[in-house]
């Protein structure tokens, strides 16, 4: 609602304009008024103005004076000259302190009321404008999320991607690395009292931990910071300094993690386990994140500590023995996540089968049931996410960490785990039309066009938020539900503005809004090529 200030020193004049007018229709909510510039300064620091009415000619300061700091002060109040003077000197000098209008006494009622109607409507415009670059930059960033810790995963699960196309999302997403530099990964398992806390506490919480790691990391490190796959939070590294990259040492950054992993303790009442790699080729990075996670995991689930691993003892690099020859198998062609993207699902089951016959034919350590678990789980959650699914959705304690602990304590335990995991998937991923996975998709579509139905969504918006094409997704959404996607998007909104006329007492332009639409005569016009009536209509005959 609009807050209005009269400013007159003849105050039946503002008396006048204040019992006469009828503020209501016009959308204004509270009518104030002053007998002099200087009340009205002060009026206006205690009250969030909107409009400012004043007279030119006042006792102490003009009008003209009054606007004039109005506009340094407070540069969004409209202002109207109102006066009995219609020199065009004070004409010419109200349009150079950009009034909203000028209009000479004695006020007729309905050119005031067409003036301060002109005057809301240009306030209402700039609010919507402003609003609707805040719900676009909330949603670019909230789909930022999204996308760079979906980039983040395929790189993490092994997916193949060129350098080219690495650079080309990082650029995209904001993200400030350089593919063909060195980085450094931190895996960090939150501990403490933030075991006990609910999904949505724990989202709050790693967002805290991703601002602390700007924060005290920032200024030397580009920092790239999401939650990872397996139930823990990644962090890449990058000297900001390129010159100063292979000086990256480990005093250095043992100094950057105990800083980051005090401010968490400090700040956020919480314990948590960090393990630290040195410096890494990106192409080098999935099996940095094996590694890394594997000394999470062994680490124990309840352990506070900071963990500083050496690669050069495992990347590439296996004992010439007989457990290393069985986990071989693993990664002789064809490799478990090729078999699964190609829906070979007797292969991958004869793969497994192999895999673990080996296994039990030698005495393997827990360090090494446990790199097959992190193999077996990695592909099964690449194939998952490929369809577009979340794995807890297939089997929901599938991949809990402490779960794990259990898998890897044989691999008789892991083989019976995996088998079941894994007809699990083929149920439901198999459908030869993808049915399941088009249901998913639509399900998706409809909870964010439900949810959100007065944000300016589009199909591309949409589109991007589920990782499909447009033209594709209208074409699986019209084929799924012989309704347009576009065509739902109208008529969802056109349920809520007939549930609002109904059931609420609010003004037409206040739905509009509501809504989304710019424009009140656009909605009205949609609302009548739908129900056959105006807004106004329709709210008649209820």
């Amino acid at each position: 609602m609009i807050d209005i200030l009269l400013v007159d020193d003849e105050t039946y004049v503002t008396e006048s304009l204040e019992l006469t007018i009828p503020w209501g229709e016009l959308g204004v909510s509270t009518v104030l008024r002053a007998a002099s510039g200087k009340e009205a300064l002060e009026i206006i620091e205690e009250n969030a103005v909107d409009i400012l009415v004043t007279d030119i000619r006042m006792p102490g300061m003009t009008g003209l004076e009054l606007i004039a700091e109005v506009n340094l002060r407070w540069p969004h109040v409209r202002c109207i000259l109102l006066t009995g003077h219609s020199d065009f000197e004070y004409a010419k000098k109200a349009i150079q302190l950009q009034a909203a209008d000028y209009i000479l006494k004695p006020v007729n009622d309905d050119e005031f009321m067409q003036s301060v109607s002109a005057a809301i409507t240009s306030l209402r415009d700039e609010w919507d404008e402003f609003d609707k670059y805040h719900r676009l930059l909330y949603s670019r960033k909230s789909d930022y999320k999204i996308l760079r810790e979906n980039l983040m995963h395929d790189l993490l699960l092994g997916r193949e991607i060129s350098s080219k196309a690495v650079r080309e999302q990082l650029e995209q997403y904001e993200l400030h690395m350089e593919p063909e530099q060195p980085a450094v990964m931190m895996l960090i398992r939150l501990t403490g009292r933030f075991t006990t806390m609910d999904e949505q506490s724990l989202d709050l919480m790693d967002f805290a931990v991703g601002n602390i790691a700007e924060e005290v990391l920032g200024e030397t490190y580009h920092v790239w910071f999401s939650r990872g796959p397996h139930d823990c939070l990644v962090m890449f590294l990058q000297n900001r300094d390129m010159a100063e990259v292979s000086h990256v040492g480990s005093n250095t950054m043992r100094d950057a993690a105990e800083t980051f992993r005090e401010h968490v303790v400090r700040y956020l009442q919480g314990g948590l386990s960090v393990v630290v790699t040195p410096p890494f080729p990106f192409h080098e990075l999935t099996n940095v994140y094996r590694k890394s996670l594997g000394s999470l995991i062994l680490s124990g689930p309840e352990e506070h500590k900071i963990i500083y691993i050496d690669m050069e003892n495992t990347i590439n690099k296996r004992p010439d023995n007989d457990a290393a020859q069985a986990l071989d198998e693993l990664y002789k062609p064809p490799v478990l996540p090729q078999l699964l993207e190609t829906k070979q699902w007797e292969a991958a089951a004869a793969k497994l089968s192999a895999v673990f016959d080996a296994a039990e034919r030698v005495c393997l350590s827990r360090e090494h049931v446990y790199e097959m678990y992190l193999s077996v789980t990695n592909a099964f959650m690449y194939i998952a996410h490929k369809q577009g699914h979340l794995v807890h959705e297939i089997d929901h304690a599938g991949f809990d960490l402490l779960l794990a602990h259990q898998l890897i304590q044989s691999p008789e335990k892991l083989r019976r785990w995996a088998m079941d995991m894994l007809a699990k998937l083929q149920e439901e991923l198999s459908d030869q039309e993808g049915a399941q996975s088009r249901r998913h998709v639509i399900k998706q579509v409809q909870e964010l066009v439900t949810r959100d139905t007065g944000q300016d969504l589009s199909v591309k918006m949409i589109a991007d938020k589920v990782y499909l094409h447009p033209v594709y997704l209208s074409k699986i959404y019209k084929a799924e539900t012989g309704e347009g996607l576009g065509d739902y998007m109208i008529r969802m909104r056109m349920e809520r503005a007939l549930y609002l006329l109904k059931n609420t007492n609010k003004k037409i332009y206040e739905i509009t809004s509501e809504l989304g639409y710019q424009n009140p005569q656009y909605f009205s016009k949609m609302f009548k090529k739908h129900y056959g009536l105006t807004p106004n209509e329709f709210r008649d005959q209820t």
